[in-house]
Order: structure tokens, then C-alpha cells, then sequence
């Protein structure tokens, strides 16, 4: 057991000013028990605690550090902005400048709108969505996290599912009765909601890899019949790809499934590990925004010079490492994720193990998990064994059993291998 006497210490200290000592519900190890760790600093594919603990690190900060912790040309990028003013509240060359390289990268974005966060992104895209059509309600689903905007905290993933609150208290019952939940995967469900409702839907929001339950991949034609059918009926498809953006592909996974939504939204990998999102899409529905239009959005901090440059720092180098860094974000999920499942199959585990570019997920089950619905079928408290056999081995993955695992282009062979010789012996453990 690895000392962690700054962390508890820190802890009880936080505990008495923060709400549950932290600042994100998943963060307190609610669902897994324990202590949580503090962090002091991260380099590369590891972060180290308080108590001066190193591990092999599997969250990235959920999602963004997709180059690794503090790469040097994003910490020297925004070194030299913060020199220069942390915030101006008026333009800047930089929110100009990652624009450009977002639209060169994702061709459907032709305006957009830098925001602080991605639930800043798709409060704003739903907003938007609605103004341009006149409709008011929304599809979205379950097990889909789009940030904690009331509206979009019904069947919610991610923390609120780790919690057990899917519904979050305080969203206005009105509120909700404008959201439309269904299956994730479930293409009948979707064509009998629009049979019925479908001059009412302003908007489909769905991941189109569901990154908030686990790891849960479309099934084939699942996408291609919500684009159809917000086009039949008027709607506007509108892909959340906080956790997918560029990390699918350059493109994201509209680039990786061929399918242009009307309004995409993104965050994380954007800010270079810096608060960041942006919404955008077709310029029809963009020029709704004030000050072209009557849908109203704006942000004191939105665009601030020093997350403009960590964006821009991160896009370039994603760029220059071109079909190669892909490739090798590609061979790694599969490295990790073939090595735990192989290390499972010989203790006699039951796992899934779902990957896709960078990504992949972990399930202790006896089959796929296919939709929210199938989360029943996975063991969270085999989870939770397997968490924290890994952390006292020096190996941090999400403290949930329904996040994803997030790989770098940081993280080696080496370091990979090791991961999978600890699940080894975690896994006998397990077993007996």
C-alpha cells in the first residue's frame, strides 16, 4: 500500500470547504471507496501525488491529454501567452488562429464559437438548435453525457450515472419534459420516436461513440439512420465530441464514420489540457448567433489568449504527426486492451474490453455491452477491486466503473506491458 498520508490530509482539509472535497463528483472515490489521490504534477504518461506516488495514468484528465501531460511545446506556448496578459475581453489573433486549424481539420465546421468547457458547447448548440428551427424538444441518449445543463442531465452518463442519480435534483420537471430519451444503438426506438414526434425535434445530440457508460461503440447503421432521419424531418444531427474530437481521428468521428452532422461540438483535446470548447457546423444555422442572429451566447473568459495557445500548440502538433500519430494511438488501445483481455481469459474473468483510436474501455461482464440498459450486466464492484489492485501497483484508471481509458501519444510499450503484467496479478488475485 502505497503511503498517503498528504492525500488524506488534504482530503479532510477539503472536505470541510468543497462539497464531498471535490471539485467533480467521480473524483471523490465515491464508487470505489478509498482515499482519493491528490495530484502534485504530470509529465508524459504519468502523474504523481502529494505523497510523491508515480503512476502510470489512464485518465489524462479525462480525455484531453491526448500528447501526453505537459508536452513541451504546449507548456512553452502558453508560457509565452500568459506573458503577454492572461485575458483581454476583446478579441485576440489566437481565437482567429484555432479557428482557422479547427475548420482545416473538420471540413462541416463552417463557424464557430470558442466557449470555456464542453458543457458551455452543447448548452449553447442546443440553444442554437432550437432558435434556428422553432422546436423545442430534443433527442438525446441514455447513458449519453452532454454536460450538466439541466436539459441534458436526464439519463445522463458519466458522474451522474456513477452516482446514481441519473435525473439530477433541481432540473425543473419542465425542463425535462422537452428531452427525449432513448437506447442508445436502438435504431427501431429512434424511427417510432420520429413516426410520432418528429415535427417537434429541433435536435438528435448523441456521442457517436458513447465515451460516458464505459466504452460503447454505434452499431453499424445506427448513425447513418439519425442523420437520415433529422433530414426527413427537419432536424439537426448534432455530434458531442468533447472526448472524441480529434482523438478518433484529425477529423474526429465524423471523419472516422463518413457522417457530416449540422452542428458538432468540442472541448478537451482543443485547450492542450487549458478550460476549453467551441460549437460550430453549417453557416446557416451559425449566423443564428447574436451578434448576427437573435440566439444569445456569450462568455467573459471565452477565448482567452492562453487556452487559444495550448490549442493551437496541441492542433499543430496533431498535424504534424499526421496519419502516424493515429496509427500508433490505434496499435496502442489495442495493445492494452488485447493484454488485459488475454490476462483476464487465463484467470477466468469475465471482461469486455472496447477499443477504438486512443481509447477503450473495460467491463466486467459475460457479453458486449451494447446500451445503458447493459450496464446492469457489468460487475461495478469487480471494478472497483481491479482499481484499486492496479493504483497500489502504480497504475491510475478512472474511479468508476462507467468511464473510459484514455491512452497518449506518451505512453510506450513499456509502460503498457507493465499495466498488463499488474492486471495479471490482479486478475489471480481476483480469481481466488
Amino acid at each position: 500500500m502505497p503511503n498517503l498520508i498528504q492525500s488524506a490530509a488534504l482530503f479532510e482539509r477539503a472536505c470541510g470547504l468543497l462539497p464531498g472535497g471535490v471539485k467533480s463528483p467521480v473524483r471523490a472515490f465515491g464508487a470505489v471507496g478509498g482515499t482519493p489521490r491528490f495530484i502534485e504534477r504530470a509529465k508524459g504518461c504519468r502523474i504523481y501525488d502529494a505523497d510523491g506516488n508515480a503512476y502510470v495514468d489512464y485518465v489524462l484528465s479525462w480525455g484531453p491529454a491526448l500528447l501526453g501531460h505537459a508536452p513541451a511545446a504546449v507548456v512553452e506556448a502558453v508560457t509565452e501567452a500568459a506573458a503577454k496578459g492572461l485575458s483581454f475581453g476583446a478579441p485576440c489573433e489566437g481565437e482567429v488562429a484555432i479557428a482557422e486549424r479547427i475548420r482545416a481539420l473538420v471540413p462541416c465546421m463552417d463557424m464557430l464559437r470558442m466557449v470555456n468547457s464542453g458543457t458551455e458547447a452543447t448548452m449553447s448548440a442546443l440553444r442554437l438548435a432550437r432558435g434556428f428551427t422553432g422546436r423545442d424538444n430534443f433527442v438525446k441518449f441514455a447513458g449519453c453525457y452532454h454536460g450538466h445543463a439541466d436539459a441534458m442531465l436526464v439519463a445522463a452518463g458519466s458522474g451522474a450515472l456513477t452516482q446514481g442519480v441519473p435525473n439530477s435534483a433541481g432540473v425543473p420537471a419542465d425542463f425535462a419534459a422537452h428531452t427525449i430519451v432513448l437506447p442508445y444503438n436502438d435504431v427501431e426506438a429512434v424511427r417510432d420516436c420520429f413516426r410520432k414526434q418528429g415535427g417537434t425535434i429541433a435536435a438528435v445530440f448523441v456521442e457517436p461513440i458513447a465515451a460516458n457508460m464505459g466504452l460503447v461503440l454505434p452499431a453499424p447503421g445506427f448513425l447513418e439512420t439519425l442523420r437520415a432521419l433529422c433530414d426527413e424531418h427537419g432536424a439537426l444531427l448534432v455530434f458531442d465530441e468533447v472526448i472524441t474530437g480529434f482523438r478518433l481521428a484529425p477529423g474526429g468521428a465524423q471523419q472516422a464514420f463518413g457522417i457530416a452532422p449540422d452542428l458538432s461540438c468540442f472541448g478537451k483535446i482543443i485547450g492542450g489540457g487549458m478550460p476549453v470548447g467551441c460549437y460550430g457546423g453549417r453557416a446557416d444555422v451559425m449566423r443564428q448567433i447574436a451578434p448576427l442572429g437573435p440566439v444569445y451566447q456569450a462568455g467573459t473568459l471565452s477565448g482567452n489568449p492562453v487556452a487559444m495557445a495550448a490549442g493551437i500548440a496541441t492542433l499543430d502538433a496533431i498535424r504534424a504527426g499526421g496519419d502516424r500519430l493515429y496509427a500508433d494511438l490505434v496499435a496502442k488501445s489495442a495493445r492494452l486492451a488485447d493484454g488485459l483481455q488475454s490476462a483476464a481469459d487465463d484467470a477466468g474473468i469475465a471482461l469486455q474490453t472496447p477499443r477504438a483510436t486512443g481509447i477503450a474501455g473495460i467491463f466486467f461482464a459475460e457479453a458486449p455491452i451494447r446500451s445503458h440498459a447493459d450496464l446492469s450486466k457489468a460487475d461495478a464492484g469487480r471494478y472497483a477491486r481491479f482499481f484499486h489492485g492496479m493504483l497500489e501497483r502504480g497504475f491510475a484508471f478512472a474511479p468508476s466503473a462507467f468511464e473510459a481509458i484514455f491512452l497518449s501519444s506518451a505512453h510506450d510499450d513499456e509502460s503498457i506491458d507493465a499495466t498488463i503484467a499488474a492486471a495479471r496479478d490482479v486478475f489471480a488475485e481476483m480469481a481466488r
